[in-house]
């Protein structure tokens, strides 16, 4: 059970996430991606796949062999500290780069909810361990959700997988990680209400 638990971890990883919600976003609603040409989709999947996965990763691998981080899990809160502000910083480059390509405004809130969710993990953690895990798939979650309430262009049964995805990984956490039912509570709550709400209101920064 623990092993199948560290293997949801590892794939539904927050730093997949951005990613992860843009294609499926892309796929379920045709308002944000019909009028994207197809070389101009997969350009802004690679952008969105170095700027939010392989910098960060490539950033924490750096901090592992100075000694400044002792592992990827991150077991320790202070140490996550820098790893966090790093990211914050590439998905707000990412932020900037997507802004400079027609993509529908919904598609900007959605990376600019996520960047203030990251924002509020790294605050949070200042003081507080928080399962960042369960922001990142919060995330996803509110971003799904917000695009049913702009087009209402997929039901919310067709996110049943997702949420059980959710409640899968909120059960993984707590078996493999040192994180409580509080910290995984909430972090899939601030994921959640960040992105919903820039969504929803067609925030951007």
């Amino acid at each position: 059970m623990r092993s199948l638990a560290f293997l949801l971890s590892m794939l539904l990883h927050p730093l997949f996430m951005p990613l992860f919600t843009l294609v499926i976003a892309f796929r379920m609603d045709p308002h944000i991606s019909f009028f994207l040409p197809l070389p101009l989709i997969l350009v802004t999947y690679l952008m969105v796949a170095v700027m939010t996965i392989l910098f960060p990763l490539t950033s924490t691998l750096l901090l592992i062999h100075s000694g400044a981080v002792s592992g990827l899990s991150m077991v320790y809160r202070a140490e996550r500290i820098i790893p966090f502000s790093l990211t914050l910083f590439y998905f707000g480059l990412c932020y900037y780069l997507l802004h400079r390509t027609p993509h529908h405004e919904a598609t900007y809130a959605m990376f600019a909810g996520a960047w203030v969710a990251l924002l509020l993990t790294t605050l949070i953690t200042l003081r507080w361990k928080i399962s960042v895990h369960m922001v990142g798939i919060g995330g996803l979650l509110g971003a799904l959700s917000g695009l049913i309430v702009l087009h209402h262009t997929f039901s919310p049964l067709e996110m049943a997988v997702y949420i059980v995805l959710a409640g899968a990984l909120g059960t993984a956490r707590l078996l493999v990680s040192d994180h409580t039912p509080a910290q995984v509570a909430i972090g899939v709550l601030l994921g959640y209400c960040c992105t919903f709400l820039f969504v929803t209101q067609l925030w951007s920064l």
